[in-house]
């Protein structure tokens, strides 16, 4: 069975620092592009950022520049740093992933949350102005 633990979440200022991580058990971790999604209240999913069973990487606009995401696959962990946050950066953020091999390639960037099979159960975060 999948599963995935978002940690790190928290309550910061505007200007400051996070990072996620996401811890994966249950599958080839190394098989399949991770997401990272959030979801502020009242609003839809959103992709953030993905990084290919590679290492290649795509992020959302709004938090290019400012957000890095990186896996260590011997970890069986993925994680998200996020600088510079914003109050709009406030949401739950989840991250995701793929059933092993399911197509796409090694380069695969999937950024719709349809893509995605496996979800973890989020971790709050908050940035005050």
């Amino acid at each position: 069975q999948v599963h995935l633990v978002e940690s790190g979440g928290g309550s910061v200022q505007a200007g400051g620092s996070l990072r996620l991580s996401c811890a994966a058990s249950g599958l080839t971790f190394s098989s399949t592009p991770v997401g990272w999604f959030r979801q502020a209240p009242g609003k839809e999913r959103e992709f953030v950022a993905v990084i290919s069973r590679s290492g290649d990487t795509n992020y959302a606009d709004s938090v290019k520049g400012r957000f890095t995401i990186s896996r260590d696959n011997a970890k069986t962990t993925v994680y998200l740093q996020m600088n510079s946050l914003k109050p709009e950066d406030t949401a739950v953020y989840y991250c995701a992933c793929r059933r092993p091999y399911s197509g796409g390639g090694d380069y695969y960037l999937p950024t719709g949350w349809a893509n995605y099979n496996y979800w973890g159960q989020g971790t709050q975060v908050t940035v005050s102005s």
